[in-house]
C-alpha cells in the first residue's frame, strides 16, 4: 500500500516523498488506520520493520488536526530505553514533520541538562525521552505530563532487561488516564504482557514478522575457535578487503574495550560503544561508523539496540549470546529491510551448548568454517568450572527472558507479513 492511500496530511506526504518513502510496510499498513482512529495498540515488532513511522505519523497528524500544537504543553510522550534509540526516533520525527509547525525535543542522560531545560521552557509538542532523565526533570519541575494525549512505550522488553520497569511505572503515574497509548516490544515475556495490560485499553494487536526471515536473507557461518585465539581470528577476518563495515558484538563493556585496543594495535580503525561511554563519545563513534571513518564498531547488546546503519556488510558475534533470541536480533543488523548480509559467529570451547540452543531456535544448522588458521582442535573441552558457570548463567537468563507468544482468543485478520487482532480487557475504552 502507498502512503497516499492512508489519508495522511499533505505536508506529511510531501516530507515522506522527499525522504524517499512511498510504500508503507506491513506494520504501517496495519497500525496507522487504527491509531488515527484513536485506538490503543499493542505491537510485537523488531527494529527495522518501520514501527517508528507506524506510531509517529498518526501522532503528528492527530496533533495537527486537533490544533493543539504550539500551546506549550507536551501533547505526546515517547519513551525509549537508550540514548541512541531516542535520538534515532527524534531524527525520524523531524523528518516527517519537516513542513509542519511542531516542536520536537529529545532528552536523555549523560549530558548537561541545561540546553534541554532551556528548550523545554519554550514549549514542546512531542517529547522523546529516556526514563531516567525524564524523571529527573519531572522531579525538578521542568516537565509536566498532565496534558499528554499520546503515549508510546518503545522496546519494552529491552527496558525489562535494563531494569527500567520501576521507572516506567513511576512515569505512568504522571500521565492522565484519558490518553491514547501505544506499546511496542520485540518479544513478550510475561512481565511485559502484564505491564501492557496496565497501560492499554481494548488495544488492537499487531504482530509483524520481517519481510523475509533473518535466516533466509543472511549468510550465516560459525568459526570454531579457542577462547584465547578469538581476537587473532577477528583481526585475520577484518584484514579481508571484502569486510567493508563490521559491527562486532561483545558480551561485556570491558570485553569491548579490550577488543578495540587489540584492533587498533593491529592497525584497524575501531571504536567501542557501550553504557560506560559518555553520550558525546557514543554519538561520535556511531557517526564515524555511519560515515565510514571507522571500519569496525564494537558494541554490547544494549548499546547496539538503537543502531540503524544501512549497507552494513558484516555482523560478527565475538561472544555467543546466552539467550537464543538475542542471536536473531544481533544478526538482523546486517539484514535490514530484507537486504542480505553476512553474520559470523565465534564458538569457543565453552559455547557449544549456546550454539546448539541457537540452531534449535532458528531450525537451521549453521555451517561451520574450518578453513582458518585458528581452528579449535576437536575434543577441546572447557575447564569444568567454566562450563558449569556458563550453563548456570544461561539457565538463569533463559528463565528470566524467554519470550512468550502473544495471547488473544479472538479471530485474527492475517496479512502476508502481519497479523492484527482486537484485544479486550475488563476496563472500557478510555475516552480522550
Amino acid at each position: 500500500m502507498l502512503f497516499n492511500e492512508l489519508e495522511l496530511n499533505q505536508q506529511l506526504l510531501r516530507a515522506l516523498k522527499e525522504a524517499g518513502y512511498t510504500k508503507a510496510t506491513p506494520i504501517q499498513v496495519d497500525a496507522i488506520p487504527h491509531l488515527m482512529n484513536n485506538e490503543d495498540l499493542l505491537g510485537c515488532a523488531q527494529t527495522g520493520t518501520g514501527k517508528t513511522a507506524a506510531f509517529a505519523l498518526p501522532i503528528i497528524q492527530n496533533i495537527i488536526e486537533e490544533q493543539t500544537a504550539g500551546k506549550g504543553a507536551i501533547k505526546a510522550l515517547i519513551l525509549a530505553p537508550t540514548r541512541e534509540l531516542a535520538i534515532q526516533i527524534g531524527d525520524s520525527l523531524h523528518t516527517y514533520a519537516k513542513y509542519l509547525p511542531l516542536s520536537i525535543q529529545v532528552i536523555f542522560g549523560g549530558v548537561s541538562q541545561n540546553p534541554q531545560t532551556a528548550k523545554l521552557k519554550r514549549g514542546t509538542d512531542i517529547l522523546v525521552a529516556t526514563p531516567g532523565r525524564l524523571l529527573d526533570l519531572i522531579g525538578q519541575g521542568f516537565i509536566k505530563l498532565n496534558q499528554v494525549d499520546f503515549f508510546v512505550l518503545d522496546e519494552a522488553d529491552m527496558m525489562l532487561d535494563m531494569g527500567m520497569l520501576h521507572d516506567v511505572r513511576r512515569i505512568l503515574r504522571e500521565l492522565p488516564k484519558k490518553r491514547q497509548s501505544m506499546f511496542f516490544s520485540a518479544t513478550m515475556p510475561k512481565e511485559i504482557e502484564k505491564l501492557a495490560g496496565t497501560i492499554l485499553t481494548n488495544p488492537v494487536k499487531v504482530v509483524v514478522t520481517p519481510v523475509s526471515s533473518t535466516v533466509e536473507v543472511i549468510h550465516q557461518s560459525v568459526y570454531p575457535v579457542a577462547k584465547v585465539d578469538k581476537t587473532k581470528l577477528l583481526i585475520h577476518l577484518l584484514k579481508d578487503e571484502q569486510v567493508d563495515r563490521s559491527l562486532v558484538f561483545s558480551r561485556t563493556k570491558h570485553g569491548a574495550n579490550k577488543i578495540v585496543k587489540k584492533l587498533l594495535q593491529a592497525g584497524l580503525s575501531a571504536e567501542a560503544i557501550h553504557g560506560n561511554k559518555s553520550q558525546t563519545a557514543r554519538q561520535r563513534a556511531l557517526e564515524n561508523f555511519k560515515t565510514k571513518k571507522t571500519r569496525v564498531l564494537v558494541a554490547t547488546d544494549i548499546a547496539a539496540r538503537g543502531i540503524d546503519v544501512p549497507e552494513l556488510s558484516h555482523v560478527i558475534l565475538y561472544d555467543l549470546p546466552e539467550v537464543p533470541e538475542t542471536y536473531v536480533h544481533r544478526i538482523g543488523r546486517t539484514g535490514r529491510a530484507g537486504l542480505g548480509g553476512k553474520a559470523i559467529s565465534f564458538c569457543d570451547e565453552t559455547e557449544s551448548d549456546l550454539l546448539r540452543d541457537i540452531e534449535k531456535l532458528i531450525q537451521v544448522k549453521v555451517p561451520a568454517v574450518k578453513d582458518h588458521p585458528y581452528l579449535l582442535k576437536e575434543g577441546t573441552k572447557a575447564p569444568a568450572q567454566q562450563t558449569k558457570k556458563a550453563g548456570a548463567a544461561r539457565n538463569n537468563s533463559t528463565r528470566a527472558k524467554k519470550p512468550q507468544g502473544l495471547r488473544g482468543g479472538q479471530k485474527t485478520a492475517q496479512r502476508p507479513h502481519a497479523q492484527t487482532k482486537k484485544v479486550s480487557n475488563a476496563a472500557g475504552r478510555k475516552s480522550r
